[in-house]
């Protein structure tokens, strides 16, 4: 049965909506949605990309009938008919209740938790919308729509799904069995014009002082890790330290799912394969760092390292790619530590412990450690240096550090990002690199 046909059959007890809407309303949509069924074909509207809204012909001929339908229905207030309209739009041209959501620039993340639960992240703060769907069903249709196109699927056989919207924005599902509350649905959402150092200093995520350091350091090609949980905005955090490179460099950048948008002009991008229907031809992270190291980069660009790949990164850091960088997650940066530890394990040598730690102090520089506040707000809490080993322990002193000075009336967060007024052992690698350490950026306050 065709998308519309099934909107059309559904009873009202079916369309019930958080913020009720009159009887007339739902029996219009009805009666619009079946006069669809019949004057488009299915097919075209099977075969629509709900991501560029469709073929222009076919939208152009789906709003003229709409729009006749809407003329021809005085029942309706002017706000219902605008509501109406947008909403079987939606439905044929996007992604359902959904849509209006995914055009909000203001929101960052979607979490469709059930048909009549939406959760959104907005300026760092969770919000319940008043969205709904009109079952589980209908949730797993929009969840179809998106990765159909994708050549991915999500059935019983295959529940859980990682996709990618047109705009780059990251898509999970999950339905039953795995999900105990019907399909699940959460959506990443990536800026159309991407943060600057200007907006993070603005936001407190970091200080002028800081910037300054970071930037010098970036171009005395120190290695970095950028280190926090989930949502602390680590990938948002990477994006603005790469601008700091060099443009003359070749980076290499490698991802599960593309998110950097790097502005220098010799850039090169991987993303790693998930395995086809059959479960075969998956191309992990781990396989194309190795790939990397022969496609001649200055810089290598992790997204995120999860496994056995931070072996990789770590050999790569240690064998003429300085300047790499990369996030992990974790709580503090010693926390960190102990997790490249475990990653490297993971790859399947049997190193001693006391190797794997000599190949992270060699390879680590600097370890940038994010937080999401219980405000919403992201904020570098340290700025970490690795000075090296003592007998079998990694050393490391904080050479910046988050000064919490208490919350507002209105439960923000007062502090500010302050140098300890540590100096950097590393020091002598600003002076091979020819770049200037700027004057008082680590002085302590």
């Amino acid at each position: 049965m065709s998308l519309l046909k099934r909107l059309a059959g559904r009873s009202a007890e079916e369309q019930k909506e958080r913020i009720q809407v009159s009887p007339a309303f739902r029996a219009a949509q009805r009666r619009l949605l079946v006069r669809l069924a019949e004057e488009v074909d299915p097919k075209d509207l099977g075969g629509s990309d709900p991501g560029s809204q469709g073929n222009a012909e076919l939208r152009r001929k789906v709003v003229r009938i709409v729009d006749s339908f809407l003329s021809a229905s005085p029942e309706l207030s002017a706000a219902e008919q605008e509501r109406l309209r947008e909403e079987v739009l939606n439905e044929v041209f996007g992604y359902g209740p959904i849509q209006p959501l995914i055009d909000d620039d203001s929101i960052s993340e979607i979490m469709v938790n059930g048909p009549d639960i939406v959760y959104v992240e907005r300026r760092g703060n969770i919000e319940l919308t008043d969205v709904v769907f009109a079952d589980d069903e209908h949730v797993k249709r929009v969840l179809e729509r998106i990765v159909s196109p994708l050549g991915r699927r999500i059935d019983e056989s295959s529940p859980m799904v990682d996709a990618r919207l047109p705009d780059g924005s990251r898509v999970n599902g999950v339905i039953p069995p795995l999900s105990l509350e019907g399909p699940l649905i959460t959506i990443r959402k990536f800026r159309k014009t991407p943060l600057t150092t200007a907006d993070l200093i603005a936001g407190g995520t970091l200080s002028e002082e800081a910037v300054a350091f970071i930037r010098t350091a970036v171009e005395a090609r120190f290695n970095i890790v950028i280190v926090g949980g989930t949502g602390s905005g680590k990938t948002t955090l990477l994006n603005v330290l790469s601008g700091f490179i060099p443009e003359k460099e070749r980076i290499l950048t490698i991802e599960d799912a593309a998110e950097l948008k790097l502005q220098q002009p010799h850039v090169v991008r991987l993303e790693a394969r998930p395995a086809n229907i059959e479960g075969k031809g998956a191309i992990p992270i781990r396989s194309l760092v190795k790939n990397a190291l022969r496609m001649r980069p200055d810089r290598i660009i992790v997204g995120e390292c999860r496994g056995g790949e931070a072996f990789d990164m770590l050999q790569a850091m240690n064998t003429g790619h300085d300047g790499s960088m990369t996030t992990i997650h974790a709580n503090s940066a010693r926390d960190a530590l102990a997790r490249l530890e475990s990653m490297v394990m993971m790859s399947g040598l049997e190193l001693p412990l006391k190797a794997i730690r000599d190949q992270i102090a060699s390879a680590v520089d600097l370890l940038i450690y994010q937080e999401r506040l219980r405000d919403g707000s992201r904020r570098v809490m340290t700025v970490t240096e690795i000075t090296g080993m003592e007998g079998e322990i990694i050393q490391t002193q904080d050479l910046f550090h988050f000064d919490l000075q208490g919350f507002d009336e209105r439960g923000r967060v007062r502090g500010k990002l302050r140098p300890t007024g540590i100096q950097p052992k590393h020091l002598a690698k600003f002076e091979l690199a020819g770049v200037a350490l700027p004057a008082d950026c680590l002085a302590g306050r």
